[in-house]
C-alpha cells in the first residue's frame, strides 16, 4: 500500500486534504511572513526614529500595525476564513479579537492608573527627556 491517500480521479489540490481544512502553500506562507515583517519593522523604525510629534499618535500607529499583524497571523498562519469548518474558525476569530481587545485596553488601563497613584506628587512633566 502506498504511503499517500488515494485521491478520486487521481488528482490532489496543493494545500487541501481530504478533509476539506486549508493548510495553506508555500506562497501562502511566504507572503504571510512577509507581510509580518513589514508589520514589525515599520513600526520599530517609527519608534527608533523618535516617534511623530504626539505621543499618542505614536502609541496609536504602533497599536494598529499591531492589530493588522495579529489578523495577518491569522489568516496566512493559523487559516482563519469564514469557509471552513462550518464557521467555528470565524467564532474563533471573533472571541480571539474581543479577548485581545479586553487584554490590551486591560493592561493600558492598569498602567495608567499605577501611573497615576504610585507617585502622586511626581512631577511627571519634568521628566519628559530624561533618558533621550
Amino acid at each position: 500500500m502506498s504511503q499517500h491517500s488515494i485521491e478520486p480521479h487521481g488528482h490532489h489540490e496543493p494545500g487541501h486534504d481530504n478533509t476539506g481544512h486549508d493548510h495553506g502553500s508555500y506562497r501562502s506562507y511566504l507572503t504571510g511572513f512577509v507581510l509580518a515583517a513589514i508589520l514589525t519593522i515599520i513600526p520599530f523604525a517609527i519608534v527608533m526614529s523618535g516617534g511623530f510629534d504626539s505621543r499618542v499618535l505614536t502609541a496609536v500607529t504602533v497599536i494598529g500595525f499591531a492589530v493588522v499583524q495579529i489578523l495577518v497571523h491569522m489568516v496566512y498562519f493559523l487559516h482563519m476564513n469564514t469557509r471552513s469548518d462550518e464557521g467555528w474558525t470565524m467564532l474563533s476569530m471573533i472571541f480571539t479579537i474581543i479577548v485581545v481587545v479586553i487584554m490590551i485596553a486591560g493592561s493600558v488601563w492598569v498602567m495608567y492608573n499605577l501611573n497615576t497613584n504610585m507617585m502622586p506628587s511626581m512631577d511627571h512633566e519634568s521628566f519628559q527627556g530624561f533618558g533621550s
